[in-house]
């Protein structure tokens, strides 16, 4: 339909003038096209490596990473809510949940029992006996899961 056409059904119906400028307006952004920014080119592309093309200024590949020995629990001279066994050098360990007797093998203590290691664990209320034999359950959590 051309322009002289629109013209003169407009002048025959009620909408006339309205529907022609109504018509042009959108005429004109269906010809211009949707409108884009200029964006300002990326200074540098992104590089783009295949495996077969070694990378710029290539450095030397790092050695892999050597096993690191286990850290031994932070030792504590005392625990805050732990009192140490009365009268023995001892420290806290952490990782155990128990005061450690120094000099003494396996012998651990905490809230007032004493927790001896010898291929099963026993249970006394001095650091000589007499000892009373026991589970994994009847020790802290530490040293049953350490000894087994």
């Amino acid at each position: 339909m051309t322009v002289q056409e629109l013209e003169m059904q407009a002048r025959r119906s009620r909408l006339g003038l309205p529907l022609i400028g109504l018509l042009l307006g959108l005429g004109g952004c269906v010809a211009q096209g949707p409108y884009y920014e200029p964006r300002e080119p990326d200074r540098e592309p992104p590089a783009v490596y295949t495996p077969s093309q070694p990378k710029p200024q290539q450095q030397r590949p790092m050695p892999p990473p050597q096993p690191q020995p286990a850290k031994p629990a932070p030792r504590m001279s005392a625990h805050p809510r732990f009192a140490p066994p009365p009268g023995g050098n001892c420290y806290w360990d952490t990782g155990l949940g128990v005061y450690v007797l120094e000099g003494e093998r396996n012998i651990f203590y905490r809230e007032r029992i004493y927790y001896r290691w010898d291929n099963g664990w026993s249970y006394s209320n001095s650091p000589h006996g007499p000892w009373e034999p026991t589970d994994a359950s009847g020790v802290p959590a530490g040293l049953g899961r350490r000894f087994h």
